[in-house]
């Protein structure tokens, strides 16, 4: 019976929509055991997501050869301890469960040579690794809703198209006529050694969630990338002992979704976890792998094994797959196993292995950058491109990094010392992946057809079985027993055997025993038409209830419309919400550091502001100290200047005094002689004699005569006594008055009298300390017999060590004549007597000035010059 599909709704939103929820790449580690016990180790457990590395002995880690050492955070680390079975429930049961829900994955071992990428991914017998156990937990969960073999047929352009039962059919009658498929093997022994007991049955996972009410068909390429190209290592070539051929390099190419894919790559089909490891291990046999110092087998290829996973809807009654190639749903999950980086100079490699390894390096440094620009992009809002064409590997991933699935990565590392360098690089390395982000992809639900399909006709199947086994209607598994039932419930026929021609009895009986039989026939076809009109009313009770139910799912697909809608922008205002915030928290953290700065500045300007406050009381106080010690100088001065003022007044009152009393003596004399030239009978002079030089007065008769009021004459007979001489720049200055005890004794003639000084025969420091003007007093006789005093004047100075230097300014030269000395006489004009005699000649007071003015050097030594000019004047 036939059922319509009703409440069928337009088509799905195309696939793989943009999701604006991000999930960062997952990075886990796992540490591989120590081939020897007492091999030293680098690497530390500390928790279940941190491992600390420290520096061999032996080995410097930054230019000062200090011992420094390092952790690194995962999202899961596995110690030596961890089991096969721990490691794929934490690391690709996840990626499992979305590939079976219709998303993509993409896990890949990374490590250096050596540290247990292979053992990870493969795994060995009784110790299966992620790739067995990814394929039997798959088939553990579809397994009984898979479809028959070329159901699905794959096409050249990554796409995935559907067959009829017919046309499937013919597809697997002529694939066996021609190239027969591998079937499953239903026995372990029959397995190859290598791949048996690779998964325990007590281990086995079953995923829980499965669409019952879709088919699901598994397809498996197995490719690996060698010197980067890309080669297939399920491709079936007939092999030429003669002459081999090379096996071609496949390209890479973008189907309409914009997904890279293996051009021309071999895809097939696979039934069981067992076939699938068989078709794996039969790849696994063709891998480029080398004996290296590292590892005995050595991969010098990324092996990249591709799992898709094609489901589709079953149509409106359940029994058979809907003809719809655009609800079709193809998920595949790429298991990687990258190449180890090494160092060659560690490998001993030679000719074709360094190229190899050069090979490998140089694709594991394009993807080390092209995680470091999309980690740029990401956080600092750059849109630098991404290089994913440098390299195979990043060319045909790049969709997973795109948002096209979850990205898983497993840091294999080996904690033995002399592979420390190359763990530190890819302990960066993984710890700059995690900040990597990743779109996540959106889910993919098949629209338009009621949940549990497969069921209810499955129970629809089995209810009409047993109500015409009730009754006693066929069964379509039992067909002839069925017919068997039904001839032998209607009354046997008599005997049918005529002997006589005039036998009226056999055909009667017949007859009766025929209409009996027709009428049980018409009675049993209106129970069957009572029971089909019970059906065909319970059908149309059931179908106008699956009306309402599917008018009830519309409505309630609108609202979910609606209500998604309302998410996808609340996700977009969140989206823009956190990028805002990440702005803000960026320029919060440029003021915060903008704050530092200037709270630093403030901090340097307040402690200056103190600085100078401190210097400038300090200037304020001695400023007042100046202040006051220049009051005490100007009043100690004005106090010097007012004494020498008075000291000037009555110098020059002495002075004038003293000009007075000569004029007063020559005025006696002048008149002495008029009156000695008025004298009666005076005898002629004698003859002019040469006189003897006149006697030096003894210092007694040096000593000035006492002043009088009215000055007396004084006789011609009696030498007038010099006086002394007073030096008028002593002023108010403290003096060193310096007499050498060479000088000439001579008494009080020719002393100058300096007020305020010092007189010592020798200089002395401390003499030079208390006084700032010093003076060298010298006498000597001249050559005509009178007295010189020369006063060598200068200023004392202090000097940078701390001493005392004199600066000569200036010498003064003094010469005295005694009154009976011989001089210049003239003839005076005024007293002549009456007889004509001549006026008399007299002495005259001879008075040397001389003045000079010159600068000497810092000590007292010799070298001076000085200039005298003597002058002579008549009273």
């Amino acid at each position: 019976m036939n059922r319509q599909a009703k409440g069928r709704t337009p088509r799905r939103p195309p696939r793989n929509p943009p999701s604006s929820q991000k999930d960062p790449v997952g990075v886990y580690c796992r540490v591989r055991p120590l081939g020897v016990e007492d091999e030293e180790c680098c690497i530390d457990v500390i928790s279940s997501t941190t491992i600390q590395l420290h520096a061999p002995e032996g080995f410097k880690t930054n230019r000062n050869g200090e011992y420094k050492e390092t952790q690194y955070s995962f999202k899961k680390v596995f110690g030596i301890s961890i089991s096969q079975i721990e490691l794929f429930e934490h690391v690709a049961k996840p990626l499992v469960e979305d590939l079976i829900h219709g998303k993509n994955g993409l896990l890949f071992t990374y490590g250096v040579t050596g540290s247990g990428k292979t053992f990870t991914m493969t795994g060995s017998p009784g110790q299966g690794g992620l790739l067995p156990r990814s394929l039997d937990m798959i088939f553990n969960s579809i397994g009984p809703y898979q479809t028959k073999r070329y159901v699905f047929k794959t096409d050249d352009k990554n796409g995935m198209e559907i067959q009829n039962e017919v046309d499937a059919l013919l597809e697997r009658q002529r694939r066996e006529n021609n190239l027969p498929a591998p079937k499953t093997t239903s026995s372990r022994q029959k397995l190859d050694p290598e791949i048996a007991d690779m998964i325990q049955p007590e281990e086995a996972y079953k995923t829980d969630g499965v669409d019952e009410d879709s088919s699901y068909s598994v397809f498996v390429s197995y490719v690996e990338i060698y010197n980067n190209y890309i080669y297939d290592l399920l491709e079936e070539t007939q092999e030429d002992v003669i002459k081999p051929k090379p096996p071609q390099s496949k390209i890479l190419r973008e189907d309409q979704n914009h997904n890279m894919y293996v051009a021309g790559c071999m895809e097939v089909e696979v039934k069981s976890a067992e076939e699938t490891f068989q078709v794996f291990w039969r790849g696994q046999k063709k891998r480029k792998v080398a004996n290296t110092r590292l590892n005995r087998e050595s991969s010098r290829s990324h092996s990249v094994f591709i799992i898709k996973l094609a489901q589709a809807p079953l149509d409106a009654d359940g029994d058979n797959i809907l003809q719809d190639k655009n609800q079709v749903t193809v998920s595949q999950l790429c298991l990687v196993d990258l190449a180890g980086s090494e160092r060659t100079g560690r490998t001993g490699a030679e000719g074709t292995r360094i190229r190899e390894a050069g090979n490998i390096n140089q694709s594991l440094l394009n993807l080390r950058t092209c995680m470091e620009v999309l980690r740029e992009n990401q956080m600092c809002g750059t849109n630098r491109m991404v290089p994913y064409r440098d390299s195979k590997v990043t060319h045909l991933f790049k969709n997973y990094f795109d948002g096209e699935g979850k990205v898983r990565m497993v840091v294999n590392v080996n904690p033995k010392a002399d592979d420390y360098e190359e763990t530190l690089l890819v302990m960066r390395f993984a710890e700059m992946t995690q900040e990597v982000e990743v779109a996540r992809p959106a889910d993919k639900p098949i629209w338009g057809f009621t949940p549990g399909r497969r069921n209810r006709n499955q129970a629809f199947k089995d209810e009409l079985s047993r109500k015409l086994e009730e009754r006693g209607g066929p069964i379509e598994r039992d067909l002839s027993s069925a017919l068997n039932h039904l001839v032998s419930s209607l009354p046997p026929l008599p005997s049918s055997e005529v002997t006589d021609p005039h036998d009226e009895i056999t055909l009667p009986r017949l007859i009766e025993a025929l209409q009996n039989r027709h009428r049980i026939r018409q009675m049993m076809i209106e129970e069957y038409n009572k029971a089909a009109i019970m059906m065909k009313s319970t059908l149309q009770n059931m179908d106008s209830n699956l009306i309402s139910k599917d008018t009830f799912i519309h409505e309630l697909n609108g609202k979910l419309m609606e209500k998604d809608k309302v998410v996808q922008s609340n996700k977009a205002e969140i989206e823009r919400l956190e990028k805002k915030n990440k702005l803000l928290e960026h320029k919060f953290d440029i003021l915060q550091k903008t704050t530092k700065t200037y709270e630093v500045d403030k901090r340097s300007l307040q402690q200056e502001l103190e600085t100078r406050e401190q210097r400038l009381q300090r200037e304020l106080n001695e400023k007042r100290r100046m202040e006051q010690r220049l009051h005490g100088v100007v009043s100690d001065t004005q106090h010097k200047w007012e004494k020498e003022c008075e000291r000037r007044v009555n110098a020059k009152q002495m002075e004038m005094q003293n000009k007075l009393w000569v004029k007063d003596e020559k005025l006696k004399q002048l008149k002495a002689i008029v009156t000695e030239g008025k004298t009666p009978g005076r005898p002629d002079p004698p003859p002019r004699q040469t006189q003897p030089p006149p006697q030096r007065p003894s210092r007694d008769e040096r000593l000035p005569a006492k002043r009088s009021a009215s000055p007396s004459p004084i006789p011609t007979t009696t030498p007038v006594r010099p006086m002394h001489r007073r030096s008028h720049s002593a002023g108010g200055e403290k003096w060193v008055d310096h007499k050498p005890a060479s000088s000439l004794d001579l008494g009080t003639v020719m002393q100058p009298v300096i007020p305020n000084a010092i007189q010592v025969s020798t200089p002395s420091e401390k003499a030079l300390s208390k006084c700032d003007r010093y003076v060298l007093t010298h006498q000597e006789i001249a050559s005509d017999g009178e007295i010189r005093t020369k006063l060598i004047k200068g200023d004392v100075l202090k000097t940078r060590g701390g001493g005392q230097s004199v600066q000569f300014t200036d010498i003064e030269t003094l010469k005295q004549q005694l009154a009976a000395a011989p001089g210049r006489k003239r003839k005076s004009s005024e007293g002549t007597s009456g007889d004509g005699s001549d006026g008399v000649w007299t002495d005259v007071e001879t008075r040397c000035a001389v003045g000079m003015g010159m600068r000497a050097g810092s000590n007292m030594g010799p070298g001076l010059e000085h200039q005298g000019i003597t002058k002579r004047r008549k009273p």
